[in-house]
């Protein structure tokens, strides 16, 4: 699986920025009521980052070659997949989040007690984002000569 790219992940943000912006626009000049995230929104988003990276631990140690407890290939790629789609949806989340705000500090009457809740949901989806990349990179297994025979060629070993 490739490694999720910086720019996928630009692009999810201003794609989430935009629309978070034009949505709330369009609901306020409609005459109906803007989205305001709750603060719950940040703090879960923000604790699924952390959980994500605490998955990760385990494939990491076994990897390094600090474990020696074998894992189930299938939790390896549940938690690599998780960790992609962490990253993913981070990115989209993070940049509707930083739409909402901009909309909501460029009004020229701010509402106080929304602006904190939407900067709460742009650090939780940060967090978010930045957990799912984390993740990625440590259930990346590292390059080793040792396995290489003579011709360059990976060697295979085989476990009875």
């Amino acid at each position: 699986m490739k490694r999720t790219s910086i720019g996928a992940l630009v692009l999810l943000a201003a794609i989430g920025a935009i629309v978070g912006g034009l949505l709330e626009a369009a609901l306020a000049s409609a005459g109906r009521p803007i989205i305001l995230p709750p603060l719950t929104l940040g703090i879960a988003l923000l604790f699924i980052g952390v959980v994500v990276v605490l998955l990760a631990i385990p494939i990491r140690r076994l990897t390094r070659g600090k474990s020696q407890q074998p894992i189930d290939p299938f939790y390896a790629t549940r938690v690599l997949i998780l960790a992609k789609a962490s990253a993913l949806s981070g990115s989209l989340l993070t940049g509707f989040a930083a739409g909402v705000t901009i909309y909501l500090l460029t009004r020229s009457v701010v509402p106080v007690n929304s602006v904190g809740p939407a900067i709460a949901t742009f650090i939780g989806a940060a967090c978010l984002l930045a957990g799912g990349l984390i993740a990625e990179h440590m259930c990346t297994i590292p390059p080793a000569d040792d396995d290489d025979d003579d011709e360059g060629r990976r060697a295979v070993r085989v476990r009875p």
